[in-house]
This record gives C-alpha cells, sequence and structure tokens, in this order.
C-alpha cells in the first residue's frame, strides 16, 4: 500500500519538484524511471533471498530502507540526488513487495487465501485513487517535499506490526551460496528491457535506442535460461519454472495490467488534449474505474472459490477488453471505466491468489518476485504499447482510438493463459493438491522436485 501511494502521490509533486531544484523535464522523469528500473529489476532476486533468510526479516528491511530513503528524498539539495534516492527507494520497495505475498502464503492455507488477497488489492486500489488527492493537499500547503516526509510515519507503523505479527517462517531453501551469477543476468535483462519500454513514448518502436535496449534484453535473457539451466541452485527453481498454474498468472498478470496502464495513458490524454480538462476533472472521470476495483476485489475472492479460478480470470479478461473499448474512445464513458476496473480486479485478484497459493511454500518470496515483477513490466509495455500507436500525440482523438486495437489485442492475448488457470476443484477445498494432507500445505517444506504440474485440477 506505502508503494502504490508513493507512485501516484509522486506523479502530482513533480512539477513543483522541477521549479524548486531547476530541473529539467528528462530529469523529473528519471526520478520516476530510476524507482522502476530498480523495482523491477530486483524483485525476484528479494523474493529468493526472503525464501533463504526469511521473509519477516526482509520485510522489516525493506519497509525502515524505505522509509531512510523517503527522508533523505525529503532532505535532498537537487535532483541528482533525488533520482539517486529514487534507484534506492526502488530496491527497498522490492525487497518489500514480495515478502508482503509471501507472508500471506505462509499466514493462510491455499484455500482461504483469495480473501487477504482481495484486502490487499482493495488497499492498493484505495492508495493509488488516494494518492492524487493527497499529493495535491500537500503539495499545495507544505511543498513537495511533504510527499516524502509522510512515507516515514506509515513505514514505521508497518514495520511495527511487521514485528507484532509472528508469522511461522518455511524451512530455508537453496543450500549453497546465493546464485549471484543468475541474479546479475536477471537484474541487468530486466533493467535493459524496462528502460526500453520506457523510451519508446519518446523515441519509437524502430529507433535505435529501443531495438538496441530489446535487443540487449533478449539476448540477456538467453544467458540467463543456459545459466540457470547449469546451476546446481538456480535462482528461479524447476518446481516454480515448471508449474502451469504459476506461468499463466504471470501471463495473465503482464497482459492485463498492460493493458489497464495504455488504456489509462490514452484516456488521461484524450481527457486532457483532445476535452481541454484540468488534471482533477480527468481524475474524477476516471474515479469509477478505482472505485469499482477497489469495491470489485472481495467479489472477485468470493467468485473464485465458488466458480474457480478459470473461469473468473476468463470473465475478467473479457470485462478488460469491454471496458477499454468503452474507455479509449472519444465517448469516454464512465461505464467504460467501472466495467474495466471491474474486469482488472478479477484477474488481479484470481491470478494473484492462484500464484501465491500454488507456491510451495519454501519457494514463496521468488513466486512473490515474479508475480510484481510482471506487474511491473506490464505497465511499461502497455505504455510503450499505446504510445507507439499514436497515444499521446498531437494527433488528438483519432491517435487516441488508434491505440485502442493494440491495448484490445493485448488484452485478448491474456485470454489465453486465464484459460490454463485451475478450473473448480471437485471434492476438493478450492486450492488443495489432489492428495495432499494438511501437513502438506504450509506446514514444511516441499520435496526437491517441488509439485507435479498434473497433481492440480
Amino acid at each position: 500500500m506505502i508503494v502504490a501511494l508513493d507512485g501516484t502521490v509522486l506523479v502530482v509533486a513533480q512539477p513543483s519538484m522541477r521549479r524548486d531544484l531547476g530541473a529539467s523535464v528528462a530529469q523529473v522523469q528519471w526520478t520516476s524511471t530510476a524507482y522502476l528500473l530498480t523495482v523491477a529489476a530486483f524483485l525476484v532476486v528479494a523474493g529468493r533471498l526472503g525464501d533463504r533468510y526469511g521473509h519477516s526479516r526482509l520485510a522489516i528491511t525493506g519497509v525502515l530502507g524505505f522509509a531512510a530513503a523517503s527522508a533523505g528524498i525529503a532532505l535532498a539539495p537537487g535532483v541528482g540526488w533525488v533520482i539517486a534516492l529514487r534507484a534506492a527507494q526502488g530496491f527497498f520497495g522490492a525487497l518489500l513487495q514480495p515478502a508482503t505475498l509471501a507472508l500471506l502464503r505462509l499466514a493462510y492455507p491455499p484455500d482461504r487465501l483469495a480473501t487477504p488477497v482481495a484486502v490487499r488489492t482493495s488497499a492498493i486500489g484505495v492508495a493509488a485513487a488516494a494518492g492524487p488527492l493527497l499529493g495535491g493537499l500537500l503539495v499545495a500547503h507544505l511543498g513537495w517535499r511533504a510527499v516524502f516526509v509522510v512515507n516515514v510515519p506509515l513505514a514505521l507503523v508497518i514495520a511495527a506490526l511487521i514485528l507484532a505479527v509472528r508469522v511461522p517462517e518455511p524451512e530455508r531453501t537453496g543450500a549453497g551460496r546465493p546464485p549471484l551469477g543468475s541474479a546479475a543476468l536477471l537484474v541487468a535483462a530486466v533493467a535493459a528491457l524496462v528502460h526500453a519500454l520506457a523510451g519508446v513514448p519518446a523515441y519509437g518502436w524502430t529507433a535505435p535506442p529501443t531495438l538496441l535496449g530489446l535487443g540487449g534484453a533478449a539476448g540477456l535473457g538467453v544467458l540467463l535460461v543456459r545459466w540457470e539451466r547449469r546451476g546446481a541452485h538456480p535462482l528461479v527453481p524447476a518446481a516454480v519454472a515448471r508449474s502451469m498454474p504459476v506461468m499463466a498468472s504471470m501471463a495473465l498478470l503482464l497482459t492485463a495490467s498492460g493493458a489497464l496502464s495504455g488504456a489509462l495513458f490514452t484516456a488521461t490524454f484524450l481527457l486532457q488534449d483532445v476535452r481541454g480538462l484540468g488534471a482533477y476533472d480527468t481524475a474524477l472521470r476516471l474515479l469509477p474505474l478505482t472505485a469499482v476495483m477497489v469495491a470489485g476485489a472481495p467479489l472477485a475472492g468470493f467468485a473464485q472459490r465458488r466458480f474457480g479460478a478459470r473461469r473468473i480470470a476468463l470473465t475478467g479478461t473479457g470485462l478488460v477488453a469491454l471496458g477499454i473499448a468503452g474507455l479509449c474512445t472519444e465517448a469516454l464513458t464512465g461505464a467504460g471505466g467501472a466495467v474495466l476496473g471491474a474486469g482488472f480486479a478479477a484477474v488481479m485478484v484470481t491470478a494473484t491468489g492462484t500464484v501465491v497459493g500454488d507456491a510451495p511454500p519454501g519457494y514463496a518470496g521468488v513466486i512473490g518476485g515474479l508475480k510484481q515483477t510482471a506487474t511491473n513490466v506490464g505497465p511499461a509495455f502497455g505504455i510503450a504499447l499505446a504510445a507507439g500507436a499514436g497515444a499521446g500525440t498531437e494527433a488528438g482523438a483519432g491517435a487516441g482510438a488508434g491505440a485502442t486495437p493494440a491495448l484490445l489485442a493485448l488484452a485478448a492475448v491474456g485470454l489465453l493463459p486465464a484459460s490454463l488457470l485451475p478450473g473448480r476443484p471437485r471434492g476438493a477445498a478450492a486450492g488443495d493438491l489432489v492428495g495432499e494432507d494438511a501437513g502438506q500445505r504450509g506446514e514444511r517444506a516441499p520435496a526437491a522436485h517441488g509439485p507435479a504440474d498434473g497433481e492440480r485440477r
């Protein structure tokens, strides 16, 4: 929640920051890009460290480091310090996010995960919606530095809660040294990919910087796969890489979050540049999306338990596509945003519940890191796709409407991984493994080979 709040508050604070520090537009953009690069690059590594050294310990380190970096930004004398500390903030945010999902997996059995995951999704939605309003008040009355000061007491409260709530840790996995080679390759590959995608709105898909970045990310990815296959203790264990529910959930989260972010990017420019609305009126027009997402998350959790992950994910993906069609046109209906919010809530709760619930307890951290990576890379890809199709250019409504087919295609791709999620279990509680006894659901670490793909109905 604190990470989501920080990201949306910063958007409102950036114009004031630019004036106060005498920064260029490119430098201000890097206050966001530096954070995005580091948080996306280190999520899986952070999850693996949590599996090895303990998720509570990593969560405490992440939240206190996040607070320290926020305090440093509030005192920063120049934009260079802000950029550097935002990168540090992204690193500590990467430590924090997989740990929260892993702690949920350890605290709840698979058949009871849907409700806490839904609460988590709603909290993120509330934070994202409240961020611009809180940021506007803070900047107007106290200045841009106040938006970072507010992170400090919030982080201290979270740290106290983590210390107060005792969650049993599983047996530590990954004997031997941490896979430093795999970690370095993954960090470099994800950083290259996100950096290339972030530059698409400025350069386009066919520009040399974009092609070089994408090519470098692909090359590093190939090296990573070969390195992982040779390693005795890979960064992503075979039990995780071979899990169909986990991999399908990752793909679904990537496509859905990309489609949502691309649609919001397109709608924002249509409302402001074509309709001539201000930032506040734009936020009001998009409020139904957030409101329905917050309210719909608990309903999605209930529906998943009743009807199974596959049906809810397919329905949610269809609603995402329908909402994009209504939101990214000249009509810009509030109903389109509401439908998009309902669909995304269904996809997010279902895919997150599936990926976390299917995680062997000893690998909950690395799976949480993979999930968060998908939801960080997805928006970068979606915005790049929308910008490459003309959204945000001076072409106006025509360019915005031109982005709609590309975003619809991205949402439609999500139907394939959605169809691969588990159906409604027969004769067993949702999320249980066939033939699994109570002692195998989180009370001890899994066997070295992990659960077989065919064990889940």
